[in-house]
């Protein structure tokens, strides 16, 4: 017995009193549910930003540049490298995301200085070659940064090859006088649109029966009617009897500025049943003094028309007035950055910039081939 007391009782270790008796240890408290996180809100998306991105895809087709005739009066320019004597160089129309110009060879009327009482008759085919002759010249004096191109296929290959493409014309139809053979030569030598006015054939009562030779020839050739300045009732002549897109390359929406050149809503209208081209023009006195009016009537042509028959004319180096924030082509991005923040469509854009007018470009090679083939089954009977 005692040994087994002794078991029972044996002395504790020393300090085993001292230590607390061991606990289950209680669970964490419960918490509230808190809100959910928030993932961070995208940025804003930038309108400027998302126009030179569209530009490097869909860069602008420009209807209407006056750089030959700035040129003329140079001593001396250096377009590759820029030229702050004109409005347009290639380092500027690279930073406008532009990929083609026509440059005008339209012969000022009026001169005074130089010619008082004007250039008329064979005075404008004279000073028209002339222009032409130029046109080439500093093309071929530029070509790291231009190349001449008369169709919508060599349009898109001085692109692809980096060039920006030059199209020669419009020129005045004086040019041609009463010579459906002048105007061939003038194509000949690389022109591609020609304005419907100012003639005997093309005046206030429309076209008279050479009129719409000219234009059937103008469809033989390949070469655009341009319909900027035009009586309405020539405008509509052309616009019916045309087999290829006619174009207005510089005229606005008389709706909402009463400019001469600029196109009642009813000729709109036929421009789209048509569809023609209207060519919108980046001038203050016909569109406005702000990027916010030219957008304005950027969008009453497409409302109109539609948004295959409206594209873009800058009016550089001419002696118009541009609105405020266009003053150069390196702008052309803030104006299509007005109209992204319009909600148009990227697609609707891309048409503006530079589907439009390869349309039309391939609209009058299609024409012409026609033609040729209509010519060729009627001499082989």
């Amino acid at each position: 017995m005692a040994d087994l007391q002794v078991d029972l009782d044996t002395t504790a270790e020393a300090g085993d009193l001292d230590r607390p008796a061991e606990r289950t240890p209680e669970p964490p408290p419960i918490s509230e549910p808190g809100p959910e996180p928030t993932a961070p809100e995208p940025p804003a998306p930038d309108p400027l930003r998302h126009a030179r991105a569209l530009l490097a895809a869909h860069p602008v087709a420009d209807g209407y540049s006056g750089l030959p005739w700035a040129l003329r009066g140079l001593p001396w320019y250096d377009l590759e490298l820029g030229d702050s004597a004109v409005d347009a160089d290639v380092p500027r129309l690279r930073a406008g995301g532009v990929g083609a110009q026509f440059w005008s060879v339209h012969v000022p009327e009026h001169i005074p200085e130089h010619i008082p009482d004007g250039i008329t008759g064979d005075r404008v085919l004279g000073a028209t070659l002339e222009q032409i002759d130029l046109v080439k010249h500093v093309v071929g004096g530029h070509s790291e940064g231009l190349r001449l191109a008369r169709t919508a296929s060599e349009v898109a290959d001085a692109r692809h090859c980096g060039r920006i493409a030059t199209l020669i014309g419009p020129a005045r139809a004086e040019a041609i006088g009463d010579s459906l053979a002048t105007l061939r030569a003038l194509h000949a030598l690389g022109l591609v649109s020609l304005t419907l006015s100012g003639t005997s054939w093309a005046g206030p009562q429309g076209l008279t029966p050479f009129g719409e030779e000219v234009v059937r020839e103008l469809n033989r050739l390949g070469v655009l009617a341009e319909l900027s300045g035009a009586s309405e009732a020539t405008a509509h002549r052309v616009l019916t009897i045309s087999r290829a897109p006619a174009v207005f390359t510089r005229s606005g929406a008389r709706a909402l500025r009463d400019a001469p050149a600029n196109l009642p809503d009813d000729l709109l209208t036929a421009l789209g049943a048509a569809k023609g081209l209207c060519l919108v023009p980046l001038a203050a006195e016909q569109t406005g003094s702000s990027i916010s009016e030219v957008a304005d009537h950027v969008d009453h042509v497409r409302r109109l028309a539609g948004p295959e028959c409206v594209g873009l004319s800058g009016m550089y180096d001419t002696a118009v007035a541009h609105p405020e924030g266009l003053a150069d082509t390196s702008r052309y991005p803030h104006l299509v950055a007005e109209l992204v923040e319009r909600d148009w469509s990227d697609d609707d854009l891309a048409r503006l910039t530079w589907g439009n007018v390869q349309r039309v470009l391939r609209g009058a090679d299609f024409a012409a081939r026609a033609a040729r083939e209509r010519q060729r089954q009627q001499a082989t009977g």
